[in-house]
């Protein structure tokens, strides 16, 4: 760890209300490359990151920038992606107040880039930074996002192996939007896709989803996915069950569908019950005297009845909070943007 990381404390920038968009900015001041890394107590991971990235955005000869989004971090992360950016002005930092989420993050980061292209990459490492060469090359040969397929996944278990194709396949299953299977949100997007993406301000994202939905000219790259280089999951099984919630309720109404299908099923089986229930007593037979069958069957229909109701709050939740327009997120530092004014705000779309 480099010592020196930590002792440099630059002055803060306040954001603007507007950030200038990169059509704006003077030619020799635009990037062509943005790399967006959302952040969340990663100080294990940071030098080598930096280390990695800087070199193929060097490797590839393009005027380029870093965007760091510290989504709340509680370790050295903040101090030590704040001397990155004084070290090196390209690298641009944003601090939200608070910890937003991964998806609120990459968001960030998007409102934010200035590139031409944009490429958003976890800080984990188990995303090569070297294939954004080949994105790169994607990029300029006509593709306007270019997302990463996961040939393999080293150093996970079987359990998380099989739960990460099944909400795949059932993504694929159930919506109208065909997002690519074992496609995480290592992509390469194209700056009109950003701008496009920008008008799309739900509080609960699945981004991968969205930049599928949005269209353009798509392309995959397959690639070998490596063990997470220091620090553990900031993705555990909560987490993970929350973004499959987002994803299943942002492009699918088939939950909805389903208690509608449930009901008409109940209702024709309810009918063939009580044929069949009066052919037993006109014939003497009396299976179905008793309480136990009637308390069975009510408490069968009370499961079924509170599942469905919270499939339908699951939904108005999502309406609920779409509907009080609250901010994505809140930025409370950020170093390396320009026209600095007192209040920082994320920008206007």
């Amino acid at each position: 760890m480099n010592p020196e990381i930590e002792m440099v404390t630059p002055t803060a920038v306040r954001l603007p209300d507007v950030v200038p968009d990169a059509a704006t900015l003077a030619p020799d001041k635009r990037p062509v490359l943005s790399v967006i890394v959302p952040i969340f107590n990663e100080e294990e991971v940071i030098p080598e990151l930096h280390r990695r990235i800087t070199d193929v955005l060097d490797r590839i000869g393009e005027p380029w920038e870093l965007v760091c989004v510290n989504d709340g971090s509680s370790d050295r992360s903040v101090s030590m992606l704040t001397a990155l950016h004084e070290q090196d002005a390209r690298i641009k930092v944003v601090h939200f107040s608070r910890n937003f989420g991964h998806q609120i993050a990459i968001t960030a980061g998007m409102d934010y880039a200035q590139g031409d292209a944009v490429i958003i990459i976890d800080a984990d490492l188990q995303d090569p930074p070297e294939l954004i060469e080949e994105m790169f090359g994607k990029w300029r040969a006509g593709y306007e996002v270019v997302y990463a397929v996961r040939a393999d996944r080293r150093g996970e278990s079987r359990f998380k192996l099989w739960t990460a194709s099944a909400f795949y396949r059932l993504l694929h299953r159930i919506t109208d939007v065909e997002i690519p299977l074992n496609a995480g949100d290592f992509r390469l997007m194209d700056r009109q896709v950003v701008l496009t993406m920008r008008r799309l301000r739900e509080n609960h994202r699945f981004m991968r989803g969205l930049s599928s939905w949005v269209g353009f000219r798509q392309v995959g790259i397959e690639y070998q996915r490596a063990e997470r280089f220091a620090g553990s999951t900031k993705y555990p099984l909560n987490k993970m069950i929350r973004l499959t919630l987002d994803a299943i309720t942002s492009f699918s109404y088939i939950p909805l569908r389903l208690s509608t299908y449930f009901g008409f099923f109940l209702a024709l089986f309810s009918l063939l019950g009580i044929v069949i229930a009066v052919v037993l007593r006109l014939s003497g037979n009396n299976v179905f005297y008793g309480q136990a069958t009637t308390l069975v069957v009510v408490l069968f229909l009370g499961g079924i009845q509170l599942i469905f109701l919270g499939i339908i709050g699951e939904y108005l939740a999502r309406i609920y909070d779409d509907v009080k327009a609250r901010p994505l997120y809140i930025v409370a530092k950020a170093y390396g943007f320009a026209d600095p004014r007192d209040t920082p705000l994320p920008p206007a779309i």
